[in-house]
C-alpha cells in the first residue's frame, strides 16, 4: 500500500509470527470463508494493529450474486456477509467506489485520509468518517502473480482491462481506523505481506463453494450433493420411491413461432420460475428443465409417504391457485400468457448417473418416470391442470381431497389407470 508521511516515531512490529502457516492450514480444512476472515481479522487486530472497520470482496459464480462482501469489526458477534446482485455494478455503490476506482485505473493499492480533501471521493467515505475512522487502506490481491505485475507497471493485455472481472479475479481487502495519526506504514505493510496467504486459503474454499453452487443450480440441491461428494462413475444410481412430478407448458409451442427471440426466453423464464417456486418451497427437488416443462421429485426416504404426497399436492394446488392470478396480471400489461399441466405420480425410480462416459446426466429412470409423462399428455383432453395417478391416490388417502375422472388407457401402457383430480 503507499507508505503516508508521518511525524510520528515507528511502531514497533507487530507479532504475525507463524501467520501465514496458520492461514494455509485453515485453508487446507477448507474452513468457512466467514471463519476464515473472522479468524484472520482478530489474530492481525490482537497482534496490535489498530484497525476498527476491514471489508473484503471477491467474485463468485451464481445464478443470481455475482460477488461476495464481507465487512469485520473488533468485538462484533460475527463476520457480516453480504451477497451482492450482479446488476451492482451499474450502480453508484459500486461506480463510486474505491475497487472500481482501482480497477478502472490498473491499481493494486489505495491510501486516502477521511479527514481530508478525499473525504468526500467515494460514497463509502462518510459512512467511515461518521464512525470516527480517519485512515483508510485498500490493497487487491489477484490470484495471478503475472497479473499482479502487469497491473502495477500499467502493462495490461487487450482482454484484460482492467475493469473486467476476469482480470482482477483475487480477493478486494480493505482496513480503516480511528487511531489519529492513521496506520503506521510498517505494520500496514506487515499486513500486505500476509494477504497472500488469506487469498489462498479463501481461494480454497472458495473453489468448493462455487463448485457446489454450480451443481445444485444445474442438478438440484441433493443430486449436485451427490455428485460432488463422490457418485460420479457412469451407471451409479440407486432404487428410490419418489413422487414423480412432470410439467409442462401449453402454448408455448406457438409462441415459439411468433415471438423475437429475446422476448421468447424472458417469457419462458418467468413461466418456469412460476412452476418451480411451489416445488421448491414443498420439499421438491427439480431434476431438470425440458424445453418448456420441468421434472421433479418428492424423495419418500425416510419420511413418511402420505406426508411427502401431501407436499407435492400443496405445491399442485398452489400453482393452480397462482397462475390465473399471474396471467391476469399479464395479460392487463399485454404480455403473451400460457397454461400449464401437471401430473403426479408415485413409484420406485432409478436415482443416479445416465449417458456416455465423459457427458453424464444425474436424473430419474423407469416405469414409472414413463407413466407420469403419459399422464401429464392427457391433461389438454381431458381439461384439467392437474392429473394424478391412483398410486399417488391410495397413498395419500381420502385427506388428499382428489376426486376420481375414471380409467384411462396411458400410451404405451397395457393396463387402463385410474386418475384422479384437485376438487374443485
Amino acid at each position: 500500500m503507499n507508505q503516508r508521511p508521518s511525524d510520528t516515531a515507528p511502531l514497533p512490529p507487530l507479532d504475525l509470527d507463524g501467520l501465514p502457516l496458520w492461514l494455509v492450514q485453515r485453508g487446507m480444512r477448507g474452513l468457512p470463508l466467514v471463519e476464515q476472515i473472522g479468524g484472520f481479522c482478530r489474530k492481525v487486530s490482537d497482534s496490535g494493529f489498530p484497525m476498527k472497520r476491514v471489508q473484503m470482496g471477491m467474485y463468485t459464480l451464481h445464478p443470481k450474486y455475482g460477488s461476495h462482501t464481507f465487512v469485520w469489526r473488533p468485538g462484533a458477534d460475527a463476520v457480516e456477509h453480504v451477497p451482492r446482485a450482479r446488476d451492482i455494478v451499474n450502480r453508484d455503490v459500486y461506480l463510486k467506489s474505491p475497487v472500481h476506482h482501482m480497477r478502472s485505473n490498473g491499481l493494486l493499492s489505495l491510501r486516502r485520509r477521511l479527514d481530508g480533501d478525499g473525504a468526500e471521493e467515494f460514497v463509502l467515505f462518510p459512512e467511515l468518517r461518521a464512525e470516527g475512522l480517519v485512515d483508510y487502506a485498500a490493497q487487491v490481491v489477484p490470484y495471478d502473480p503475472r497479473l499482479a505485475r502487469r497491473l502495477s507497471t500499467g502493462l495490461i493485455a487487450a482482454d484484460e482491462a482492467p475493469d473486467s472481472p476476469r482480470a482482477l479475479d483475487g480477493i478486494f481487502f480493505s482496513c480503516a481506523t480511528d487511531r489519529p495519526e492513521g496506520f503506521d506504514d510498517g505494520q500496514l505493510d506487515q499486513v500486505v505481506q500476509a494477504l497472500p496467504y488469506l487469498g489462498l486459503s479463501l481461494k480454497s474454499r472458495m473453489t468448493y463453494d462455487i463448485a457446489s453452487t454450480v451443481l445444485e443450480t444445474y442438478l438440484g440441491r441433493d443430486a449436485g450433493g451427490r455428485v460432488l461428494t463422490g457418485a460420479i462413475e457412469r451407471g451409479s444410481a440407486e432404487a428410490i420411491r419418489a413422487v414423480i412430478w412432470f410439467s409442462d407448458l401449453r402454448g408455448f409451442t406457438k409462441l415459439a413461432d411468433t415471438l423475437p427471440r429475446d422476448v421468447l426466453v424472458s417469457v419462458l423464464d418467468d413461466y418456469l420460475e412460476a412452476m418451480a417456486e411451489p416445488v421448491q418451497a414443498n420439499n421438491g427437488q427439480i431434476l431438470k428443465f425440458m424445453g418448456d416443462g420441468l421434472l421433479a421429485t418428492f424423495d419418500l426416504t425416510g419420511r413418511d409417504d402420505a406426508a411427502v404426497c401431501r407436499d407435492a399436492l400443496a405445491a399442485a394446488a398452489q400453482m393452480r391457485t397462482a397462475f390465473p392470478v399471474f396471467n391476469a396480471a399479464r395479460d392487463a400489461a399485454g404480455k403473451p400468457v400460457m397454461d400449464f399441466g401437471l401430473a403426479l405420480h408415485l413409484g420406485e425410480v432409478l436415482y443416479g448417473n445416465i449417458g456416455a462416459s465423459e457427458r453424464l446426466d444425474f436424473t430419474v429412470i423407469g416405469p414409472a418416470v414413463n407413466e407420469a409423462s403419459r399422464i401429464q399428455a392427457l391433461c389438454k383432453s381431458l381439461d384439467r391442470n392437474v392429473l394424478i395417478s391412483s398410486t399417488f391416490h391410495e397413498t395419500v388417502g381420502s385427506e388428499g381431497g382428489l376426486e376420481s375422472l375414471g380409467s384411462h388407457t396411458l400410451r404405451g401402457v397395457r393396463e387402463p389407470q385410474e386418475l384422479f383430480g384437485l376438487a374443485d
